[in-house]
């Protein structure tokens, strides 16, 4: 029997990382937040992050992520069976992917936005795999790779950045800045979960993550903040809304 939409919640926010910990290092605090508002909110991990030095296995890490998801609120949080290491574009990871989508039916996907030197080469990978699956997702006459679930048009993307990596993403149109002030904290809680990613003797990366969100805020006149991308021009209905948001 094909499965349908109705078997899964339809989410407002689908974020995607390369790893678990990718997503909460780069905007954990705005999807807190969205939960906070009311927004159905979910994470999409393309591989458990196994092997890695510390961790004594897959398990471990999965319940690192569970735990990080239940610190940030979010909803739903899947790990698809890709390798780590060797993360790759591929036919077959994109239907993975687009698969996901169209069962939990966001209204917005969130994910890497450009490489990250001197890190994993998964993140731009994760990044080409998104963005592929993103257009999987609409794709007509192709229900023989979806198990004959319906197509879903994604109504907008968005491109984050790590914590680590330059404040800006170039040669895009629209950048803005999430207030986050409320929930950095919780952004850090779940971090901080990673225990296998981030011992006590790697406790500066906590200061980095938040003196990142803390420089990202100021230039938006918030107490803390994360940096996104539009992958298209942004609009306002409200000008005054939107450029004074305190005011709205």
């Amino acid at each position: 029997m094909s499965e349908t939409p109705a078997d899964w919640p339809q989410l407002d926010v689908l974020a995607v990382g390369a790893h678990p910990d990718d997503v909460e290092i780069a905007c954990g605090g705005t999807l807190a937040k969205l939960v906070r508002q009311g927004y159905q909110v979910g994470i999409i991990d393309l591989t458990d992050g196994e092997p890695t030095p510390l961790s004594p296995g897959p398990e471990v890490r999965l319940a690192e992520a569970r735990a990080a998801a239940a610190a940030l609120g979010v909803q739903v949080r899947v790990t698809l069976d890709l390798p780590n290491r060797r993360l790759f574009d591929s036919f077959e990871a994109r239907v993975l992917l687009a698969t996901e989508f169209r069962k939990y039916r966001p209204k917005i996907v969130i994910g890497f936005g450009d490489k990250t030197p001197l890190a994993s080469p998964d993140h731009w990978q994760a990044m080409q795999i998104t963005d592929a699956a993103v257009f999987y997702s609409r794709l007509t006459k192709w229900d023989e790779h979806f198990g004959g679930l319906p197509v879903h048009p994604i109504q907008a993307q968005l491109y984050f950045r790590l914590a680590f990596e330059p404040e800006v993403l170039g040669g895009y149109p629209s950048h803005f800045t999430v207030d986050i002030g409320e929930t950095l904290e919780a952004k850090l809680a779940a971090v901080r979960c990673y225990q296998t990613q981030f011992p006590p003797g790697k406790a500066h990366v906590f200061d980095r993550i938040r003196g990142a969100a803390m420089l990202a805020g100021a230039a938006a006149n918030f107490a803390a903040g994360e940096t996104f991308v539009s992958t298209r021009p942004l609009g306002t209905l409200d000008l005054v809304k939107t450029v004074l948001p305190r005011l709205s």
